[in-house]
């Protein structure tokens, strides 16, 4: 079994992809009598159907369960302690991370002593919602060894108690009318997308039969319309203008199954040999993409900004071009132009933030209580932003937290 698989490479590069377009055209920006106008996109019911199937974020969890998998396998080989592990992979974090907040830290730090504090700092925290990703993903990361020996030691039964936390989620949410209680599913809902592709790693979905990895799709389905149709949850995998809660963020049960009927659209792909075959240029510009996946995801937002900003200024030296220049789909061409072009000058700049390995095994308990602040630095920057003035406590000691972990962080790999 190879521990490369280009199908999920891929799957992990699309999804990302989709991200990227999704965010592109949430928002509408609009040329009205020579004025900007930014709107929210309300795209109706037959772009609700269209994203249950252009929603695949879940299956980047299964594949980085699937990637864990043979980095906790390669960990196991070296006979070296758990702050081996963590100072090895979470270390790679540090460049991106790093690199991304100090920019976001200053520039909203820069605003907040410029006198616009309250519009500084709310800006500051409505941005720092795409780091909820991070969040989980470092979680997941840390969890790996754990979550490997389960599914080797136990198989199915790790994932029962994930199934039904979800299951109860879900339950007090709609029985309270507590919206905010469905966010306790980041616990339950991508943990065993996580575990499915472990799984996956081990056998599952791929070995399986196409009539059963059909019948797993089929029932996913089916269980979907039952939630959409007859338990009223939200019609849309995403949310828009006319959909203001949906199923992905925070998950639902739906997105639950959307992730598993997604597994067994990978099972069969790799069943039919999908991807099993690439030259070695193919294969090496698909694994330079995948290091790329978290430098994309950061700072795909501010390209989005950027990319709008340009288009906007052309509509409004060229009046005539505007109902071209405004076009959504010239947007997302332009969105995916520059992130192309930028990431990897970034990724430049990241590499030079990321700590090299000292020799030895790093200091107990040091490595552990890095990763740990690290991880809750980015929790509260995610929460509270990012911002350095006295007036704005929360984001403060966000940003202070945050930069302590990294310090440990890199302290514990450097040795």
């Amino acid at each position: 079994m190879p521990a490369r698989n280009h199908l999920i490479d891929f799957a992990r590069v699309f999804s990302m992809l989709v991200v990227v377009v999704f965010h592109a055209l949430l928002w509408q920006v609009l040329l009205v009598n020579g004025q900007v106008q930014v709107v929210p996109w309300a795209p109706g019911p037959v772009f609700w159907g269209i994203s249950w199937v252009a929603t695949i974020i879940p299956v980047f969890f299964v594949a980085a369960g699937y990637a864990n998998a043979v980095v906790v396998d390669t960990w196991r080989a070296t006979r070296t302690p758990y702050a081996a592990f963590l100072t090895r992979r979470g270390s790679r974090l540090l460049g991106p991370m790093s690199l991304f907040l100090i920019v976001f830290t200053v520039i909203g730090t820069a605003a907040a002593w410029l006198g616009w504090l309250p519009q500084a700092a709310a800006l500051s925290r409505q941005f720092a919602q795409l780091l909820w990703f991070a969040v989980v993903y470092q979680l997941l990361l840390a969890a790996a060894p754990l979550a490997v020996w389960l599914h080797d030691r136990f198989g199915a039964w790790p994932m029962l108690p994930l199934l039904l936390g979800a299951v109860a989620v879900d339950v007090a949410t709609r029985v309270t009318g507590d919206l905010g209680l469905q966010w306790v599913n980041l616990a339950f809902v991508w943990p065993l997308a996580h575990q499915w592709g472990i799984a996956y790693h081990r056998g599952w979905f791929r070995t399986w039969s196409t009539g059963r990895l059909l019948a797993a799709l089929a029932g996913s389905a089916a269980v979907i319309v039952v939630l959409v149709v007859w338990l009223h949850y939200p019609p849309a995998a995403v949310a828009w203008a006319d959909v203001l809660v949906a199923n992905l963020l925070p998950p639902t049960l739906a997105i639950l199954f959307l992730g598993l009927a997604q597994t067994c659209v990978l099972g069969l792909l790799e069943r039919a040999g999908v991807a099993s075959r690439l030259s070695e240029r193919t294969a090496g510009v698909l694994r330079l993409a995948n290091a790329l996946l978290l430098t994309a995801y950061l700072w795909h937002i501010p390209a989005i900004v950027v990319s709008a900003g340009i288009l906007v200024g052309l509509s409004l030296l060229l009046p005539a071009a505007a109902a071209v220049l405004m076009h959504p789909l010239l947007l997302v061409a332009v969105v995916l132009a520059v992130v192309a072009i930028t990431v990897p000058l970034l990724a430049r700049v990241e590499v030079q933030l990321i700590p090299r390995e000292g020799p030895g095994l790093p200091p107990r308990g040091r490595a552990e209580f890095g990763y740990a602040l690290f991880t809750a630095g980015t929790w509260a920057v995610w929460q509270f932003g990012a911002v350095l003035h006295p007036l704005d406590p929360a984001g403060l000691l966000a940003a202070v937290l945050f930069a302590a972990g990294v310090v440990v962080l890199r302290r514990a790999t450097s040795r």
